[in-house]
């Protein structure tokens, strides 16, 4: 297994193994963070009826890059998504990622705009 493949198959053992302790309902969803090396994707998902209800990504936004400063604008936007759909508690998944940069920025910015995690 070469290096890229190591750190992207430990990546989703992490995810797993909090994918297994954590569960979204529709009154509390889950909160699942993606970044690629270009982008960063968040989803609040209902995990019992296995239904997105609210996203938001830098794919929408002209010259955006997975970086702390968009991080910050995409939890702003996915928390005022959330409270336009009535939901202020949510249960966070950083998806296998170290909570720091850009994960840390995303989550801040969030719960700085109203989501309680």
């Amino acid at each position: 297994m070469n290096k890229i493949n190591k750190k992207t198959h430990s990546r989703q053992v992490r995810h797993f193994r909090i994918r297994n302790k954590i569960s979204g309902t529709h009154d509390i969803p889950r909160l699942n963070v993606f970044k690629s090396n270009k982008h960063i994707h968040v989803q609040l998902i209902d995990d019992i009826s296995k239904t997105t209800l609210a996203s938001a990504t830098t794919l929408t936004h002209e010259g955006a890059r997975c970086n702390v400063e968009w991080a910050a604008v995409i939890g702003k936007e996915i928390a005022q998504k959330a409270t336009k759909a009535k939901i202020d508690q949510v249960v966070f998944d950083r998806g296998g990622y170290k909570y720091h940069g850009v994960v840390k920025a995303l989550a801040d910015a969030a719960r700085e705009n109203g989501l309680k995690f």
